[in-house]
């Protein structure tokens, strides 16, 4: 019998909406998986390590990954109106001096920042678990928060608000959809296969879309419905379905803007 691909992925609702008919065999001659459940920091060093198979994971990973595995042209997160935000408690003109929390080294979130950020000088950036960037910045122990996920819906909750969204920044500078979340697939699979298991697994997730309400708030961190929902709507869209010329521009020059600046060691073909 063949063993089960290591499938990794988040929890949040776009990514368990995603791959829900797949991990639960609905797919007809998907390959059986073994699913990992990890927020994409950890899937982004994870992958680095070649733990999976199949893999979830930040596009502005992909220069440490590409050797080893080849990009999947679904099932990712790339979109309009979908940045992550850098939220402040105070208004401020400059991040010189402030301290920064941020949820990961590798993610697209913080290598958008740190392209919007050049010049900047602030006295400290630390990496913090996502779900406690706003507390953090609402009780003072920063001064600002980047931010992803449905903490564009909940930020005013912590009495937050945004300095930049960091999406409308890079769409009115490219004219791209931001390229948040990318598939992997492991070198030596059948990367068509999968390929065509992903975007099935979208296209039922879009035909019957109740079938993984059950799933998808078994695994979110933010309990709401209705922000399961909007989370859902935001990042599951057709470049969900297929990168297409536009999604590969996209990454194509969030990595190549990142190796002229300096901040990621090479930049990859995509395909």
């Amino acid at each position: 019998m063949t063993s089960p691909l290591r499938l990794a992925f988040s929890p949040c609702p776009n990514d368990t909406f995603v791959f829900h008919a797949w991990t639960h065999g609905l797919i007809e001659g998907a390959p059986p998986v073994e699913v990992t459940y990890a927020d994409i920091d950890v899937t982004n060093t994870a992958a680095e390590r070649g733990e999976f198979d199949v893999v979830k994971v930040s596009y502005a990973a992909l220069p440490w990954l590409l050797d080893q595995y080849t990009l999947l042209p679904c099932g990712g997160a790339l979109g309009r109106g979908c940045g992550p935000l850098v939220l402040t408690r105070e208004p401020l003109d400059s991040l010189d001096g402030r301290t920064v929390a941020v949820p990961s080294e590798r993610s697209t979130a913080y290598l958008l920042f740190r392209l919007w950020a050049a010049g900047a000088n602030p006295a400290a950036i630390d990496v913090v678990p996502f779900a406690e960037i706003m507390p953090a910045v609402r009780d003072g122990r920063y001064d600002a928060g980047l931010v992803i996920h449905e903490a564009r819906f909940t930020y005013p909750h912590f009495g937050l608000q945004a300095m930049v969204d960091l999406g409308e920044w890079w769409e009115r500078d490219t004219g791209l959809p931001i390229p948040l979340g990318a598939i992997l697939a492991r070198r030596g699979l059948d990367a068509d296969r999968l390929a065509r298991v992903v975007r099935a697994s979208v296209e039922h997730a879009w035909a019957d879309p109740t079938a993984s309400a059950g799933y998808v708030a078994e695994h979110a961190d933010e309990l709401s419905p209705t922000v399961q929902a909007q989370h859902i709507a935001l990042y599951v869209n057709e470049f969900t379905r297929d990168l297409g010329d536009e999604g590969y521009a996209a990454a194509e020059a969030l990595l190549g803007r990142a190796h002229a600046a300096g901040l990621v060691p090479r930049n990859p073909a995509l395909r």
